[in-house]
């Protein structure tokens, strides 16, 4: 009996963005075909893996130094604190470059049920690590004042963005695409970012549901013990909206993120559909294509997709 091969199936409900013709077509970009994009001041980078990190090291490093040089302030605004912050206070001790003129921004904190947003003493925390990591990591007499690193509170989400304008305004978003797409934790499926694309484009910083992807995403990190705990994950984020994003002087986006230096990435995918496919905010970070942003890409996640049988998970 012949049998067709042929088995199609809608995504699933849960999927936010389901276009299958996009999907497809972004799935087919070869390695050869990323960097290739119609907006010039889209800039796509394919780089090595092992270089990724320390080319964003020396961008961060690189404009705390020119602008105190022309003794300018600049305003960072950060994504989630890792352990590599502290690569960049141990090369700011060594050359003592003076940070007082630095004003840093977390892009986003975790939130309870309740929209309660984490303090900054919550040890798994974005606005704790960046302390820990970054700022506490600097020489006391070279770091900027306490008052200079902001992550979203209770008592500042209303404002967050006002704070940036205050402080001169963002020079510098570092941006990277999570599973769903989002930017920050812009989630395309949260009910407290809905609207038409212009509606979208000027909405703040606010407090939003996560997606149950960015639950298993960040399920893996290390640390929410790198075990796909999904209880561990918070259920709601504060984070800032696209109209922070946007409004910022310019843009350094990285999609390097694969599962403990393997092969395996969900970043594989979702930064195809963010880099060519729609401006939507069903993909939160397809608004990065219509700004001056310089995106870098690693080899790991360039490399054309494809079915295996000889691996599993």
């Amino acid at each position: 009996m012949n049998q067709s091969s042929v088995f199609e199936f809608e995504p699933s409900q849960f999927v936010p963005f389901r276009d299958r013709e996009v999907i497809a077509r972004c799935r087919a970009i070869k390695r050869s075909e990323i960097e290739q994009h119609a907006n010039p001041d889209f800039r796509i980078k394919v780089v090595a893996d092992s270089d990724l990190r320390m080319m964003w090291i020396t961008d961060m490093y690189s404009r705390i130094k020119l602008a105190g040089e022309k003794g300018q302030k600049v305003v960072m605004l950060m994504p989630n604190p890792c352990p590599i912050y502290r690569q960049l206070a141990r090369l700011i001790n060594q050359t003592q470059l003076n940070c007082q003129h630095v004003t840093w921004f977390a892009l986003d904190e975790y939130a309870d049920q309740d929209g309660r947003i984490a303090p900054r003493t919550w040890e798994r925390g974005f606005g704790y690590a960046m302390q820990r990591f970054l700022w506490s990591a600097i020489d006391e007499d070279l770091r900027p004042p306490l008052e200079q690193v902001h992550s979203p509170s209770n008592d500042n989400i209303d404002h967050y963005g006002d704070l940036m304008i205050d402080a001169g305004g963002v020079d510098i978003s570092y941006t990277g695409p999570g599973w769903t797409g989002h930017a920050a934790f812009i989630e395309p499926d949260a009910p407290e970012f809905a609207g038409t694309l212009e509606e979208w484009k000027q909405m703040g910083a606010r407090v939003c549901t996560l997606s149950p992807f960015t639950l298993a995403q960040n399920s893996l990190h290390g640390s929410m013990g790198l075990s796909g705990d999904l209880s561990a994950v918070p259920p709601k984020a504060a984070t800032v909206g696209p109209k922070e994003i946007i409004a910022a002087k310019h843009r350094w986006e990285m999609a390097g993120i694969s599962i403990q230096g393997t092969a395996s990435s969900w970043q594989r995918l979702s930064a195809r559909l963010c880099y060519h496919g729609p401006v939507t905010p069903q993909l939160p970070t397809s608004i990065l294509q219509t700004l001056r942003t310089d995106v870098y890409i690693t080899e790991t996640i360039a490399s054309n997709i494809s079915n295996t049988w000889e691996k599993g998970y």
